[in-house]
């Protein structure tokens, strides 16, 4: 089982940038990357739907063999929380990963925490990071067009759109003056150059894709899951909606070119 791939899975193409975390903190592994591109945005629906999808998703990873399950998407991690015991792979979201990450990173005890409205509504990353920490202060804001610039290219830290919706989002933490920040959706690191440039140097940002690629290689070696292949791994990735859009963007998110490795599938066949 340990040479089979691991499988990620999103809402639509944010997940893109753990897939890149994780293909270099695990290049010997196979990864099966799922976007639910037909019905993107997760982030606004409500929460019935959204443990809905989630379980479909996983159903689809399940059903390729796929050893462990990430579900690299912050509100899927928020919202359905009982998916970890549904599953008879290791499974992980990104809030524990990145809170932990916080928790250790701040050293004023003031910790931002921007994501999806879903996310911030459900308080995921607050909770978690007073449960490791009562003395730490979050502070959250939800940032939809961050998702929006993203999945539209509008990505430079020096394009005018990018720094007014920045600056519009994060007025309120930067005078609350936070020292750590988490990206508590997959899309935001994209825009990490610009949230940081805006915020200073001094503010540290949590990459939920880094920590959570990070947090699956440490379960797959306490599970001795780990893949023994010496050769570079494969990556092969399904979307719900055209291939050819998710073609153009994953560019974006991985920062390569991606054709032969993309195929359509159906949920709901």
């Amino acid at each position: 089982m340990s040479e089979n791939a691991i499988g990620i899975f999103d809402s639509g193409l944010g997940g893109l940038t753990a897939v890149k975390q994780l293909t270099q903190v695990l290049p010997n592994e196979n990864i099966i990357y799922f976007g639910d591109t037909a019905r993107v945005p997760y982030g606004t629906r409500s929460r019935s739907t959204i443990v809905k999808y989630a379980e479909q998703d996983a159903d689809f990873l399940l059903s390729q063999g796929v050893k462990m399950v990430i579900a690299a998407c912050g509100t899927v991690s928020s919202v359905a929380t009982g998916l970890a015991d549904e599953l008879p792979v290791p499974f992980t979201g990104v809030v524990i990963p990145t809170a932990t990450a916080a928790v250790r990173a701040t050293r004023n005890g003031r910790v931002g925490v921007i994501g999806t409205s879903a996310t911030v509504q459900s308080g995921s990353y607050k909770k978690e990071i007073l449960r490791q920490s009562c003395d730490i202060t979050v502070y959250q804001q939800d940032c939809p067009l961050f998702v929006s610039l993203v999945e539209n290219g509008f990505v430079s830290a020096d394009d005018d759109i990018v720094k007014l919706v920045v600056e519009r989002y994060l007025a309120p933490m930067k005078k609350q003056k936070i020292d750590t920040l988490i990206l508590g959706c997959t899309h935001f690191p994209i825009i990490a150059d610009a949230i940081s440039q805006y915020l200073g140097e001094n503010v540290t940002l949590i990459d939920s894709g880094r920590e959570t690629a990070l947090w699956a290689a440490d379960i797959l070696q306490k599970q001795g899951l780990l893949s023994r292949s010496n050769t570079p791994g494969s990556c092969h990735y399904y979307v719900s909606d055209t291939v050819d859009d998710f073609r153009r963007t994953a560019e974006i998110f991985l920062g390569r070119t991606v054709a032969r490795e993309v195929s359509h599938i159906d949920l709901n066949t």
